[in-house]
């Protein structure tokens, strides 16, 4: 389901000119999470890394000290605090550690993976929408298609409660680019001047 074919895929629909290898410690992430990653996740770390396609956060697996938006092993909690309230996805048995975060963001909307046995690259997609009912979807295919999806709007519908990237390719913006413009008084996302820099100095 999931391999460098996804990324390659990805690479020719969204450009990674602001993205950054994360270098990420993998030995080190997966003993924090206690699990080994799908291949296009860790082949997104090191071709664009963690940060940002326009109001999509995709986090990076561990913390980091330049990282405003947190990261798999923070956010995961959340997901799963919504899977055990919420009942989860439709025919799937209980249990929190099912799922396992890997994206935030576009007007509150978490997304992850649904952990369906030891290998990560089989892993379906399971989003959590704050506005539709059921909250909960489920999509048969790896995280990079389906970025890849929303944004050539190849879904039979807008997988998200939010539209802004159905159907429309953002620009992804790692997290320490983000964190220079900004300091620099400039649009994290756009790069264009902040003409509210001053407020937050």
């Amino acid at each position: 389901m999931a391999d460098r074919a996804d990324i390659d895929a990805l690479l020719r629909v969204m450009p990674n000119d602001h993205g950054a290898d994360e270098r990420v410690d993998w030995a080190a992430a997966e003993a924090r999470l206690g699990t080994s990653l799908p291949d296009d996740y860790r082949a997104f770390m090191a071709v664009y890394g963690g940060g940002a396609i326009d109001n999509l956060i995709i986090l990076p697996p561990l913390p980091t000290d330049n990282s405003w938006s947190g990261s798999i092993s923070e956010h995961t909690k959340q997901l799963r605090d919504l899977w055990d309230t919420e009942g989860g996805v439709p025919g799937v048995p209980p249990g929190a550690n099912q799922v396992l975060s890997w994206g935030t963001g576009c007007n509150a909307n978490e997304l992850g993976w649904l952990v369906t046995g030891l290998d990560p690259n089989l892993w379906p997609v399971v989003v959590w929408r704050r506005h539709e009912s059921p909250p909960w979807a489920l999509f048969e295919c790896g995280m990079a298609e389906f970025i890849r999806r929303l944004m050539t709007a190849e879904f039979d519908e807008c997988p998200l409660s939010d539209l802004s990237l159905w159907g429309r390719v953002g620009s992804f913006v790692h997290h320490r680019e983000q964190q220079r413009r900004f300091h620099a008084g400039l649009d994290p996302m756009t790069g264009e001047p902040d003409p509210y820099a001053d407020m937050f100095g």
